[in-house]
């Protein structure tokens, strides 16, 4: 009888471990796409974008992925446009309401994610491109440029886009953003005072201008989200965040 007690006991908890590994919760992935229309010269960033970030979360394999994007949200300010290292386009309140930038940090802090990945078109280059950011002071800084490095190495290898490496947010110089640790320019959608994912990179692919044609293709965004998609599933599993 003790016997089959232990059996019937050993057998629960078993099937408890299995039950609870089974339902071991992913990773969140929050996707956050360019909402600029207004760079470049007839040309929508955010439609260039949207289309990369869209095929990467279509790609397998499956993730618990989120997209955050404030195109033609209602009561916000710079919804459609705004630099993100702009305190007017991102911080500020204006007229009581919030920046489009900051509605997409809002609804990514609310999914409690482990990866942030924002995809944008550079600009002014003259560059057929891609560039990786990060934040500068980070305490995931290693974590994060080594993320970064994979994603861009990856879309340069199924494309004709020029590797240009990964670069601190601070290093552009632009505008009047900045991190209040370290008080250097900064881009707000990497700031960890506002982005509360651990590990946060922004891709810059393509030139708005020398890569206008090859962007708006979509074959290509389709191209480079699903090789976006194929690291960061590596990545994820190497973490075992998968």
């Amino acid at each position: 009888m003790k016997k089959l007690i232990l059996s019937i006991l050993t057998s629960i908890l078993l099937s408890s471990f299995t039950i609870h590994h089974l339902n071991k919760p992913k990773a969140i992935v929050v996707w956050q796409p360019s909402h600029q229309t207004d760079t470049g010269v007839d040309f929508s960033e955010a439609k260039t974008c949207n289309g990369i970030v869209e095929a990467a979360m279509a790609a397998d394999p499956k993730l618990k992925e989120y997209k955050v994007w404030s195109l033609d949200q209602p009561n916000l300010h710079h919804a459609n446009m705004g630099s993100n290292t702009i305190i007017e386009h991102t911080s500020a309140i204006i007229e009581g309401k919030m920046s489009g930038y900051a509605y997409e940090l809002q609804e990514s802090n609310n999914k409690k994610p482990d990866v942030f990945i924002a995809v944008h078109n550079n600009g002014g280059t003259k560059r057929h491109a891609i560039w990786g950011f990060i934040h500068d002071g980070d305490p995931y800084e290693t974590e994060n440029r080594a993320l970064a490095a994979r994603l861009i190495a990856a879309v340069s290898a199924v494309t004709d886009l020029e590797n240009r490496g990964v670069h601190l947010d601070s290093s552009t110089g632009r505008n009047n953003y900045t991190c209040k640790n370290t008080g250097k320019k900064a881009f707000y959608s990497l700031d960890e005072h506002v982005n509360t994912a651990k590990y946060r990179v922004l891709l810059e692919v393509g030139d708005n201008g020398v890569s206008k044609a090859f962007l708006e293709n979509p074959t290509n965004q389709k191209k480079m989200g699903e090789a976006i998609k194929a690291e960061l599933a590596k990545w994820l599993a190497e973490k075992n965040l998968n």
